[in-house]
Parts: C-alpha cells; structure tokens; sequence
C-alpha cells in the first residue's frame, strides 16, 4: 500500500521571503524525522519553482491548478508541460473554489484530469458537496457524479496512481469539519463506486479528506480506515503547526 499523502495547499498566499524562511525551516525539522509520510506542497503558481529550490528528499511539489491547453494564445495560463519542467509532481483539479469563483465545470476538470495523466503527473481530484446538498442527503450522490465525469471521458484505468481529495466545500476555511465517521462512510462510499467499475483500481486508490483539517483533529480521521491522507488549507502555512499535523500522521498510519 502507498504511505499517507499530507498536501498543504497554500493557496493565496506566500512571498519570496516566506518560501525562503519556510522550506529552510520545513526541512531541516522533517531531517531530524524518520518519515513514514508522503508530503507535498502547493505554493502559488508563481512560487512553484523558487520553492523547488529548497526542497528535499522529504518534500515533493504540488500545483494548485493547470490549464486545458498544452500552448498557444491563451494569456495568463500555465500548462501541464510547463508544470512537468519544473519538477511539479501532483496537480490539483476541481478544487472548490475553483469550481464556484472560477465556473469551472465537471468536463472541463474532466480534460484537466486527462491531460495530467497524459504528462505521466499525478492528479488530485477534489469532489465535494456543498451546504445545501449535504443538508438534503445528497453527498454522496454528488460525490459520484463527479468521479462519473472523469469516468465517462477517459476510463476508469485513469484512476490508476491518481488521488482524489474529498472536501465537503461547507467545511472549507470554516472552521467546521465533517464527523470522522460521516467522512469514513462518504470514503467508503467513493470506494465503492470505484470498484463498480474496476475492483483492483479501487483498493489501490488514495483518498484524501480535506476541509478545517489541522493539528488536533487529523488524527480522529486518519484513524478511519478509507482515509490515506489529508488535504490541508490554512493549518499547513505555520511550519511548526505542519510539522505537527504529519507527526499525528505518522503515529497514527506508521
């Protein structure tokens, strides 16, 4: 089985001077360690290869987003080539707020997903319901409507070395997070569906949970048995409070 995946997304944050001081800190603590953890970062697209710079061994990096086109005249974008050239090695897609600030929907995540396969990179696919769904008892189904999308358009082999981060959007910079055991059954659940289609595919997948993850509650849903990581906001921007996260991570999944 693979080893736990902890992903700090930064998100809209960071300078030259906070990536200097952090990944310096960040791994000369994570040296003293005897890691059983995957860990990655995702620092702004404009950061990604100045963070390269100070990684190590211990640390792989993470894109927040990547475009639908390879090249051309599309100003402002980044493509999956050019994320493949700096060393990135997972992607994330379909994040909440892209789908809600961004209008991005199911096919054109769908393609994301597709074209980061194509570049032999790892995608991680975030799925989520929002407040209302969940009030209604509709996660699940909304969780497996977009997994069906990626399904749909490039085969269910795609979800070979691939991740998918679920995030219940209503819990996302909160402060709220969902009950360990709603989160395991909705783990379950994704699981499950997968394996209606190809049952090795399935027991091979890593499931994140992301969603007001920090410190004092990753434990309560690592100890759940279909969650293989965790996808964490705003706790991962202090060094010492990641370090903490993947040390409860390590004395839980070790």
């Amino acid at each position: 089985m693979f080893l736990p995946l902890i992903i700090g997304n930064w998100k809209l944050h960071g300078n030259k001077k906070i990536i200097k001081s952090y990944f310096t800190d960040l791994c000369s603590k994570l040296k003293l360690m005897n890691l059983h953890v995957e860990i990655a970062i995702a620092p702004p697209m404009v950061y990604l290869e100045l963070a390269m710079r100070y990684l190590n061994q211990n640390i792989t990096l993470c894109a927040q987003n990547v475009d639908t086109n390879i090249s051309g005249a599309f100003t402002g974008e980044t493509s999956i080539r050019m994320l493949k050239d700096i060393g990135v090695k997972y992607v994330i897609i379909g994040h909440s707020e892209r789908r809600l600030y961004h209008k991005e929907s199911n096919h054109n995540i769908a393609k994301k997903f597709a074209l980061i396969k194509e570049a032999s990179l790892i995608p991680v696919l975030c799925i989520g319901e929002n407040e209302q769904e969940y009030a209604i008892g509709q996660s699940e189904y909304i969780c497996h409507q977009q997994l069906d999308s990626i399904i749909n358009f490039v085969g269910i082999e795609s979800f070979y070395d691939s991740i998918i981060a679920y995030e219940p959007i209503w819990a996302i910079g909160t402060g709220r997070h969902a009950n360990p055991l709603q989160v395991q059954k909705i783990h379950q659940s994704i699981r499950y569906h997968i394996a209606r289609y190809d049952e090795n595919v399935a027991k091979q997948l890593r499931i994140q949970y992301g969603g007001s993850v920090n410190e004092e509650n990753i434990s309560q849903f690592l100890r759940q048995s279909d969650v293989s990581g965790a996808l964490v906001g705003s706790a991962c921007l202090k060094t010492d409070t990641f370090i903490n996260i993947i040390k409860n991570t390590e004395a839980i999944k070790k």
